[in-house]
């Protein structure tokens, strides 16, 4: 039998009125992620965080039930933070940052689904390369079409067409978009050289993350995903590991409405306060 590598790992979700089946989908797709984990990483319990930030506190774990005996197999526990309203997507994620005693933690969006291998894959690379201080992996919409999450970093223009621009006008800035969201990037090989990375899964050493304090809770949705990755960049490389492997609904702000374009806009001018304008 091969020797197996011990670590700890801890695993955070931020979820907003999220659907039911959605969750179950999640925690179901990390089950068989941790079990694949386990063939070759020994690891003692994994809590996962369910950060709810619903103004209620009608959520139950008792929606994971039929999970409840192979969780309990893996050593997974399920853990319920809620009651603390809907405070942002950074500042929950923060909620369980100085309890954790873990080697990686896992930052999650709750429409995600994990690979099997995801896991797997994403820690024996950050063991390989000790450098690293977080991963991002290969992406993929519910219909197939592939989602790059890495990006380069971005100036006020590329937002501007990548989030307003109609569809037809787009095309004739195919490479500036192409080249901000890092489409260059091989699928078969990894990359130590990403600038930022999507918040809908970081996996991140936990102790770098502690050390940068986590999120900045001055954002409230939106581009706090881009500024943790700048300062995380500060102690260590960010690699993109196509190796991992999700599933991701994803969104656009544009289209969820004013109140979402708000918080985008105010998000945005403040990463820029903080990292400096660059306007083309």
């Amino acid at each position: 039998m091969q020797d197996q590598t011990h670590i700890t790992l801890s695993i955070g979700i931020v979820c907003f009125n999220s659907a039911e089946s959605e969750l179950r989908a999640l925690v179901a797709s990390i089950l068989d992620s941790v079990a694949c984990l386990k063939r070759t990483h020994s690891s003692a319990l994994v809590p996962v965080y369910l950060i709810d930030n619903a103004e209620n506190d009608n959520f139950s774990l008792e929606i994971f039930s039929a999970y409840k005996k192979q969780a309990d197999e893996l050593g997974v526990e399920l853990r319920l933070l809620h009651g603390h309203g809907n405070i942002g997507y950074g500042s929950a994620h923060n909620l369980p940052l100085e309890k954790l005693e873990s080697d990686f933690h896992l930052l999650l969006n709750p429409d995600v689904i994990l690979d099997t291998q995801c896991l797997a894959s994403g820690i024996t690379f950050m063991q390989d390369h000790s450098a690293v201080v977080a991963a991002s992996p290969y992406a993929e919409y519910e219909n197939g079409e592939r989602q790059y999450l890495c990006k380069r970093t971005p100036s006020v223009l590329t937002f501007l067409l990548r989030g307003f621009l109609p569809g037809p006008l787009k095309k004739l800035f195919t490479a500036r978009l192409a080249a901000f969201e890092m489409r260059d990037l091989a699928d078969d090989a990894p990359n130590l050289n990403v600038p930022l990375i999507s918040g809908c899964f970081m996996l991140c050493r936990s102790d770098a993350l502690k050390q940068i304090h986590g999120f900045d809770e001055n954002y409230f949705l939106y581009f706090e995903d881009f500024d943790l990755s700048l300062r995380l960049r500060e102690i260590g490389p960010i690699a993109y590991v196509p190796s991992m492997r999700i599933r991701h609904a994803g969104g656009h702000a544009a289209k969820k409405g004013l109140g979402h374009l708000r918080m985008f806009i105010k998000s945005g001018i403040r990463f820029f306060n903080s990292h400096g304008w660059r306007w083309f």
